[in-house]
């Protein structure tokens, strides 16, 4: 498969792979279990060679929505109707304001959909586990607080808001994480066991302001 890269551009090759890929996708959804219970978003896409920031701005979208990359300019996210409205937009950008090309299906895969399923679910857990680096060095920190005892409030302040940001990172993960990947619950239970630590730092610091 190829690499979700800002710099990854269609050719006539890949083109044609889309087409003949995108040609044995059925039109409704299969009632029958295996690789095609879940229906995917496909945008297969086109945008000049230069400037390379159009490249870069396609990919840094499909990024933040939470889209895999099957082929070179080739883009799958699972259905989902508000997925559907961004993919839509996206193709309108691509067509009228950078001068390339762009098509969006839906579809069903008839085989190696587990696969596809398989790497889109790889992606948001390589994402939980940067969330779980993420609060190991949010927990040290609070660990050096308290054997500095450094207990002030703008410590505290400063603490819950990098807390609050890991929270909101967490919610947009989840958020795009249709498929349930099992790295979930590894990021659910370090964000509880952060926001214990920072209560029990929050207690102390009011407890000495209060002496």
């Amino acid at each position: 498969m190829a690499k979700d890269s800002p710099h990854d551009n269609t050719g006539p090759d890949d083109e044609e792979s889309t087409k003949t890929l995108l040609s044995k996708c059925s039109d409704e959804t299969s009632t029958q279990g295996g690789d095609a219970e879940v229906q995917w978003l496909v945008l297969a896409y086109r945008v000049p060679n230069e400037p390379t920031r159009l490249r870069a701005t396609v990919w840094r979208k499909l990024k933040s929505l939470g889209a895999i990359y099957l082929l070179n300019g080739t883009a799958l996210f699972p259905f989902d109707p508000s997925a559907e409205r961004t993919l839509r937009a996206l193709r309108r950008e691509i067509i009228e304001d950078m001068g390339g090309t762009a098509v969006l299906f839906c579809c069903d895969p008839l085989a190696g959909g587990a696969q596809v399923v398989s790497q889109f679910n790889a992606a948001r857990n390589d994402e939980y586990e940067e969330i779980v680096d993420r609060c190991q060095d949010f927990l040290a920190g609070l660990e050096n607080e308290v054997s500095s005892e450094h207990y002030t409030f703008a410590e505290l302040e400063e603490n819950e808001e990098d807390f609050a940001k890991l929270q909101r990172w967490f919610d947009k993960v989840r958020a795009r994480d249709l498929l349930t990947a099992n790295g979930a619950q590894s990021a659910i239970d370090i964000l509880a066991l952060c926001s214990k630590m920072l209560e029990n730092y929050a207690d102390e610091v009011y407890r000495r302001d209060g002496n």
